[in-house]
């Protein structure tokens, strides 16, 4: 028997209520998945989410059907900006990935077909980097893998280009 517990932020989980009372065409893909989402929730309060749990605006590995692994940014709407970067919570694999801890798999149905989503890692997630328990950059003072950034750290990283090494002057100048 699949685990079919997810785990959601408050703003998560009202969300998906906002989607379904939207969805209410049984025949709409995301319907049954909505409805399995609301009803095996646990809902947390964003300062109490795990580190490992697929929220929204996370970055996110996985698999579908144990084919290559896709890397995509978990959005609210469907993206058109950067093709291939977004994975909208408004597709059903990207509905089946929110909620998710790592290693955790969704059996889901659309297109006539069974697929097997499962979250391989959470990159980036939001909630984790506003409280420090950054995943990589820091040192390891956390538990079960997690690495937590020391007072003062950032989750991201300043990088100087070639102008700002040559004071002002471009390379090739």
């Amino acid at each position: 028997m699949l685990n079919e517990t997810c785990i959601l932020t408050t703003k998560d989980f009202t969300i998906l209520e906002a989607m379904r009372d939207r969805h209410v065409d049984p025949h709409d893909p995301l319907a049954p998945i909505l409805a399995r989402k609301l009803k095996t929730a646990r809902m947390v309060l964003h300062d109490d989410i795990p580190g490992n749990v697929a929220t929204l605006n996370s970055r996110v590995t996985f698999r579908v059907d144990g084919a290559c692994a896709e890397t995509r940014v978990l959005s609210h709407e469907r993206m058109n900006l950067l093709v291939g970067v977004f994975q909208p919570i408004t597709t059903p694999r990207g509905l089946a990935l929110l909620g998710l801890a790592e290693g955790q798999e969704y059996r889901l149905v659309w297109r006539g077909l069974e697929e097997r989503v499962v979250l391989d890692a959470v990159n980036y997630q939001p909630e984790a980097a506003r409280h420090g328990r950054l995943r990589d950059g820091g040192p390891a003072t956390g538990t079960a893998g997690r690495f937590h950034a020391s007072p003062g750290m950032h989750g991201l990283r300043l990088v100087h280009g070639a102008r700002a090494d040559r004071g002002g002057e471009a390379a090739g100048d």
